[in-house]
């Protein structure tokens, strides 16, 4: 059973809806508003209440989608704040998915919340039992939104309960920062990454698609201690992240060295690059492709998809006492054809 409240905004945005379709059908043009910020983007904000069928501050939000899923040009689609409220969770705050719950006196949660109230609804305290809100999901089922990375450049249209599994692989959603010596929880574009990696983490940053880099450690035997290591190059109009360190594998210490593309991975597979390390007559050569920062530096480090040096084999190449890693490694990157 639904509470009167409930009741009223479910009632007001159905009437908003048959509005929209009576318009429709008559050939008479929707409303639309002079405002061009993104509706929905942020699930927290709250927008003043509108009547849908009495008021013209409708949002127009018929786009051309630039996506391979949704290619074609959707109509109007007009949200009211009505919606918002009513598929807002009050726990969480987040958009709310079927199953959506109800109590007794119609106050509605999302299924994820539902064990952490403990089954009490927490407007009212009553036993949430397992009432659904059917009535709710298929409002939520007749929507269309606009991708919340809309502001990054994303102008596709997507269905309710299509739009979160579009905003996971959407290719405009902001990078997480590549840096690796701290856990850095930056998000951004790709320039506003390279200016971060600059300003903030003072990286290096080079012009050019060889390298020659040198890196020396006085205690290779301290694992746990070591530097980690970035530099960011600059060639074919594209930036990517070489990265130098050590780590346990088992019970033996080991470096590693691998490159990382900033940009997404079909755009990664488009690269190769080459790392050589050697000393007293010898040598070690690794050729892959460099893998996108989507993937996390410990996702690729664990995988070991790069030059994997031992440690006896490093302080080898290291020549001397073996006391001191003294390690050059080279290399270049190239645009495959």
């Amino acid at each position: 059973m639904l509470c009167g409240e409930s009741v009223r905004k479910i009632l007001e945005v159905l009437r908003g809806l048959l509005w929209v379709s009576l318009t429709k059908e008559n050939g008479y043009p929707l409303p639309r508003m002079a405002s061009s910020k993104p509706f929905f983007d942020d699930i927290r904000s709250k927008p003043e209440v509108i009547d849908p069928p009495q008021s013209e501050e409708m949002m127009d939000i018929g786009e051309s989608v630039n996506d391979p899923v949704q290619s074609a040009v959707k109509p109007n689609v007009v949200v009211s704040s009505s919606v918002h409220e009513l598929l807002e969770c009050p726990v969480c705050l987040n958009a709310m998915y079927p199953p959506i719950h109800q109590c007794s006196n119609g106050h509605t949660l999302c299924s994820g919340c539902k064990p952490r109230v403990h089954n009490r609804c927490p407007t009212c305290r009553h036993e949430l039992g397992n009432i659904r809100c059917l009535a709710l999901e298929k409002i939520a089922a007749s929507l269309e939104l606009p991708c919340k990375y809309q502001s990054f450049g994303c102008v596709g249209i997507y269905p309710y309960y299509s739009k979160l599994k579009h905003e996971g692989q959407c290719s405009f959603r902001p990078y997480n920062c590549p840096y690796a010596g701290s856990e850095c929880a930056v998000l951004g574009d790709i320039p506003y990454l390279v200016a971060h990696l600059k300003d903030d983490h003072k990286v290096d940053m080079h012009n050019g698609s060889t390298f020659n880099h040198r890196y020396v450690k006085s205690n290779p035997h301290e694992v746990e201690n070591a530097t980690w290591m970035l530099t960011v190059f600059s060639c074919f109009g594209q930036y990517f992240c070489l990265h130098f360190e050590a780590f346990q594998l088992g019970m033996s210490p080991v470096y590693i060295a691998f490159l990382r593309f900033m940009g997404d991975d079909n755009e990664a597979k488009n690269y190769s690059y080459s790392l050589e390390v050697g000393g007293n007559g010898r040598k070690m050569i690794w050729q892959g492709v460099p893998r996108s920062i989507r993937d996390s530096h410990r996702k690729v480090r664990d995988s070991f998809d790069g030059l994997i040096i031992q440690r006896n084999m490093a302080l080898f190449f290291s020549g001397g006492d073996r006391k001191e890693l003294k390690l050059r490694v080279t290399g270049r990157i190239w645009k495959d054809q």
